[in-house]
């Protein structure tokens, strides 16, 4: 066999294998189709969104009270605080969504930060928790809001959760305690890119 059979042979086998291997793909996703599942975010969304209303959110303390009007029409990162008191984890998920707003850049004037306490906390133990928080609105939700929340969880959420709310009060997302502040921000931001309102 002369070189010139064996150059033939070689392009007649690689022509092979290139028509043998989109079939080989296709065999490979059936046997393991989540490797189609391309992830486009990394938090978990709220299927269907659940609706709030603008009347199930009251101010936690004067400053919020006075500037509740403040999440109409934004984009809501809500630290939610389900105990009395704000733990070790807690205040890094309030330090994180800091964090977050601030790498939102030009986008940062359409989102407001929000911390949701659910327990019964003392006003005066939890000045200390935002002593260096100017923007942060803290509110204390409604009976229909609570309830709400519980169709999304009904184990209760812990401490250091998070939620986004879209400007027409719809809870959509959720990140679980020690959540990546760069992961939540690539989700955001992709949000807000397609995002009409807000």
């Amino acid at each position: 066999m002369n070189a010139q059979q064996k150059k033939n042979r070689l392009l007649i086998l690689t022509l092979f294998a290139m028509s043998l291997l989109p079939f080989l793909i296709a065999v490979a996703f059936k046997v393991k189709p989540e490797w189609l599942q391309g992830q486009t975010n990394y938090g978990r969304l709220i299927t269907p969104p659940i609706t709030t209303e603008a009347s199930e959110l009251s101010g936690f303390d004067t400053f919020s009270s006075d500037n509740i009007q403040e999440l109409n029409a934004h984009w809501l990162i809500v630290n939610v605080m389900p105990q009395q008191d704000c733990n070790a984890v807690c205040l890094d998920a309030l330090h994180k969504t800091k964090q977050i707003q601030l790498m939102l850049n030009k986008d940062l004037p359409r989102t407001r930060r929000v911390a949701l306490l659910l327990g019964n906390t003392d006003p005066k133990l939890a000045e200390a928790w935002w002593k260096d928080e100017k923007a942060l609105l803290r509110v204390k939700p409604s009976a229909s809001f609570l309830s709400k929340l519980n169709g999304i969880r009904p184990e209760g959420f812990p401490d250091g959760a998070l939620l986004l709310m879209d400007p027409l009060r719809n809870l959509m997302m959720q990140y679980e305690p020690g959540f990546d502040p760069y992961k939540v921000k690539s989700d955001l931001t992709h949000l807000l890119k397609i995002s009409q309102i807000g």
